[in-house]
């Protein structure tokens, strides 16, 4: 998937949708990964202060065969915002960048944040936080979430860059 866009173009063309097909989410997400701009279409996890899933989820094919080639995707976790917990470290992050992740987005921490920084995926997440997580293999995967209040289903397209992290329900 070329890397030639700018969410503000997204932004200045879809400004006036009121369908919901576009969405932004809020300017609260950190940059953690070594790629600062990535794009594709979202799988999710739902869970709280237990990062199973995620595990289960990065260290998984990261990608979709399509006619026009491969498409890496886009791992959307809704951690309930908690700052207690990191969901996501260095060896998660690793995983990502070798199962071929465009890019992981939190709604929570990650730990291990020099590791992260070295890793050729995008990671965004709300805090760093060295605390690890439970294991109690909850959660839930590929389902509606809401990040920091808005919408995300697995299949959107997500895109981040420098500027901010914005969906559309299909490519843009």
């Amino acid at each position: 998937m070329s890397q030639a866009f700018a969410t503000c173009d997204f932004c200045d063309v879809y400004k006036g949708d009121t369908t919901g097909d576009f969405r932004v989410l809020p300017p609260v997400f950190r940059d953690f990964g070594q790629l600062k701009k990535f794009c594709g279409p979202v799988e999710t996890v739902k869970c709280f202060e237990d990062n199973t899933l995620v595990k289960a989820a990065v260290d998984a094919q990261g990608w979709i065969d399509t006619p026009q080639g491969r498409v890496a995707k886009v791992l959307v976790v809704d951690g309930g915002g908690s700052l207690r917990r990191a969901l996501l470290g260095g060896n998660l992050g690793a995983a990502a960048a070798r199962n071929g992740w465009a890019g992981v987005v939190i709604d929570g921490c990650v730990r291990d944040t020099a590791e992260l920084a070295a890793q050729a995926v995008g990671i965004r997440a709300l805090a760093a936080m060295p605390l690890p997580t439970e294991k109690r293999k909850e959660g839930q995967s590929n389902v509606p979430v809401q990040i920091q209040g808005v919408w995300v289903r697995p299949g959107d397209w997500l895109y981040a860059d420098e500027d901010g992290i914005v969906l559309g329900s299909k490519a843009l």
